[in-house]
Parts: C-alpha cells; sequence; structure tokens
C-alpha cells in the first residue's frame, strides 16, 4: 500500500443533539479515487465535514497527509468542494477563478488550464447567476483545482449533471489520482461507484463495507453493485 492520506480513528459526530457518526474508522489511500457511498442522512456529509476540519467532534482523531484535520498547513494541500455552489453569481468564470487564483498564488495559465479540465471552456465569460446548477458546481470544482491540491475532498459533485459531464468528470478525477492526488468522492447515485478504486459504504452512521467494487460484488455474490449494498443493508439489519 502506498500509505493513507486520511485517517479517522474513533470519530464520533453529535449534532443537533443526534449521534451522526457513532465510532468510525477509515483509511484512503494516497493516489486513489474512493467513492463515499449511502443513502441521504447516512453521514456522508459529516463525515466529509470532519475530514476538511470543519466539523466539531465529539472524540476521535482524524489526520489528513499525517497534520489533524483542519491544520492551518493543509489549507494549500487540501481542496474541498461542498454541494453548494461556492463562488460569486454576480461574476463571470473567468472573473471568480482569477480572483482565487490570485489568492492562492497561481496565474492566468493555470485558470485556462482548470476552465478546460471541468469543462467550462466555451462559458469563461458567462456571469454564473446565468449557469445551470451543474455548471456553477463545475466552476467550484475549478476553484478547488487551481493550486493542485494533494487531497480533494468533493461533496456530491456530479449532482445535475447529464451522463457526458459525469463521465468526462469522472475521468478527470482518475487523471488526477494518476499524478499523486487523492480523491475522496460522495455519492448517492450507486451507478457511480463501479468508478471508484475503492468503495464505502456508510448507512446511519456506520461502515457497512470498505473494499473494491471487485470485492463487494464477490463478498456479497451480486452481479451489480446496486444488489450488493441491498444486501449488505439487509445482513446489517
Amino acid at each position: 500500500m502506498a500509505g493513507a492520506a486520511i485517517s479517522v480513528r474513533g470519530l464520533h459526530v453529535v449534532r443537533g443533539g443526534r449521534e451522526v457518526l457513532p465510532d468510525l474508522d477509515l483509511e484512503v489511500e494516497i493516489g486513489t479515487v474512493t467513492g463515499l457511498l449511502g443513502p441521504s442522512g447516512s453521514g456522508k456529509s459529516t463525515l466529509i465535514r470532519a475530514i476538511v476540519g470543519v466539523q466539531i467532534v465529539a472524540a476521535g482523531e482524524v489526520t489528513v497527509l499525517g497534520l489533524p484535520a483542519g491544520s492551518p498547513e493543509l489549507r494549500r494541500r487540501v481542496g474541498y468542494v461542498t454541494q453548494a455552489p461556492s463562488v460569486y453569481a454576480d461574476l463571470t468564470v473567468r472573473e471568480n477563478l482569477r480572483y482565487f487564483a490570485s489568492i492562492v498564488g497561481v496565474g492566468p495559465d493555470r485558470v485556462e488550464t482548470v476552465v478546460g479540465q471541468v469543462g467550462l471552456a466555451a462559458e469563461r465569460d458567462q456571469v454564473v447567476s446565468t449557469l445551470s446548477g451543474g455548471q456553477r458546481a463545475r466552476v467550484s470544482l475549478a476553484t478547488a483545482l487551481l493550486d493542485e491540491p494533494e487531497v480533494l475532498v468533493l461533496d456530491e459533485p456530479t449532482v445535475g449533471l447529464d451522463p457526458v459531464l459525469r463521465r468526462d468528470l469522472w475521468d478527470l478525477f482518475h487523471e488526477l489520482a494518476e499524478r499523486g492526488s487523492t480523491l475522496l468522492v460522495s455519492s448517492h447515485v450507486m451507478d457511480e461507484a463501479s468508478r471508484c478504486d475503492r468503495l464505502v459504504l456508510l448507512r446511519e452512521g456506520r461502515i457497512l463495507a470498505a473494499d473494491t467494487p471487485e470485492g463487494l460484488r464477490a463478498r456479497t455474490g451480486a452481479d451489480d453493485l446496486d444488489e450488493a449494498f441491498l444486501r449488505l443493508v439487509d445482513g446489517a439489519a
């Protein structure tokens, strides 16, 4: 193994008086695309928030690239894309990216590169408020890619995208991993599971399984990952 980019030990999170993550352990290997899958309310977003260091935790330890999650030293090394687009609606795509590029200290060439990577070259001079939801999500992704993070955490990045764009983004995710980045991608869409190197199946704050797609099919005897997940759920009930 190449080692763990993300390590979670005994993570316990309570939100609104409800135990969301009771006692969770997880490792995400360097240079992989790991899918975090599960139904809405399973704790995916809470786990992601803990990994990027913006979630108050009751107990446990989360380290990223060997440092405590949320450490100032990780700000340039970890990219985080939330479900809600985190860009300025009254600026164009290019203006948004140039602004964020000035913050992280990269030049205009990098802006043009990431615009192309997320498939927005034709919309680079369009005001973000006029874009579709899927396009706005891709602008947010582009901002996260500007300084080439070592770890990229994506919360439902393909929601609202057509099948072609989803395919292209997954191809991009694997290109980034091949260059050494580590990606953790959350989704509730099981047909995306087969695109991941490894899968973490989460339900009610607990990990049902952490394995390769092939390993999960072999373990459950299922022909597809939807059925594998259902068999794991039934076995945990």
